[in-house]
């Protein structure tokens, strides 16, 4: 069996593959569509990050195909519907990259809360910023509002009560009677209040129909004056536009965006020289460790996938 893989992928997990399967490896392959739906004619499984576009187009490219494996949770690239008409098993790495995203958030968090860390060009120059940097926020006492509750949000909530924050959320699909809010201490609200009340709030939902352009202008305005907005789930989910414009008028203290309504990210669009604004490039889930474990995860479920479980 032949087992593709158009984006990066762990060393030792690719090596893992080689052990069961005829394996190429080609994390080139995702910016080459034609050379994609070439190489995916022979594959049993393929294995892919969040931009190669697994869809109608390259379903009907590969007539073998029985495993899509997503090295990431986020499955708005994959066509979930064809793989089901077909009987092909979608293995994500649920929970593989939640520390990593989390930690990205609290980070950012913590950045756009003191203001303090873009100083180095003023001091080095013997310039000496500090009255001008000597108003910065502490964590402690503060409202983190977390919009999706599932591992991420849950995880992220943990490490904000850790700080010493109060944390409310929202979650369509969680029923304020459930568990995981008493487990973490959060507090369940609807999500006009989760804006109005948090001094910062950070998005983990899905990008659907629902989602689309959920932090509009009109949901930026409602969110606290001063508040900050960080944004790991998926870059459709906040009007860029709007959220410039908020960042310009001073109404949000901050923001931190590692992803984008298309990526990579156009030059000169509206988030250009916005103030206090933290840009990355879709890595909040990647580290070393959680690279591992991702690329892990995915390795082992493609292998059952494709084997039925057999060793």
């Amino acid at each position: 069996m032949h087992v593709l893989i158009s984006e990066f992928m762990d060393a030792p997990a690719v090596d893992a593959l080689r052990q069961r399967f005829d394996v190429r490896y080609a994390p080139d392959l995702v910016e080459q569509r034609d050379a994609l739906l070439q190489a995916a004619r022979q594959a049993d499984g393929l294995i892919v990050r969040n931009r190669s576009q697994v869809d109608a187009a390259l379903l009907a490219a590969a007539p073998r195909l029985r495993a899509v494996g997503r090295l990431g949770v986020g499955l708005d690239n994959i066509d979930l519907p064809g793989c089901a008409a077909r009987g092909i098993q979608v293995v994500p790495a649920t929970g593989a990259n939640a520390r990593a995203v989390a930690e990205y958030v609290i980070g950012t968090l913590l950045a756009l809360l003191r203001g303090a860390y873009a100083s180095t060009t003023d001091v080095a120059a013997g310039r000496w910023p500090r009255t001008a940097l000597s108003q910065g926020l502490e964590a402690h006492g503060r409202t983190l509002g977390v919009v999706g509750f599932g591992g991420i949000g849950q995880l992220t909530a943990r490490l904000a009560a850790g700080l010493g924050m109060r944390v409310i959320g929202c979650d369509a699909a969680l029923p304020a009677t459930h568990p995981a809010w008493t487990e973490t201490g959060a507090t369940p609200l609807p999500l006009d209040a989760v804006l109005t009340q948090a001094d910062a709030v950070t998005l983990h939902v899905p990008l659907n129909a629902d989602t689309r352009h959920l932090l509009d202008a009109a949901r930026l305005q409602r969110m606290r004056p001063g508040a900050i907005l960080i944004n790991t789930s998926r870059g459709g989910i906040v009007d860029e536009a709007a959220l410039a414009a908020a960042l310009r008028a001073g109404h949000l203290r901050g923001a931190a965006l590692d992803v984008f309504d298309q990526e990579p990210l156009p030059a000169g669009g509206p988030l250009a020289d916005a103030p206090n604004l933290i840009l990355t490039p879709h890595i909040a889930g990647l580290t070393q460790e959680a690279n591992t474990r991702v690329s892990d995860m995915v390795a082992a479920g493609v292998t059952i996938a494709l084997t039925g479980g057999a060793r």
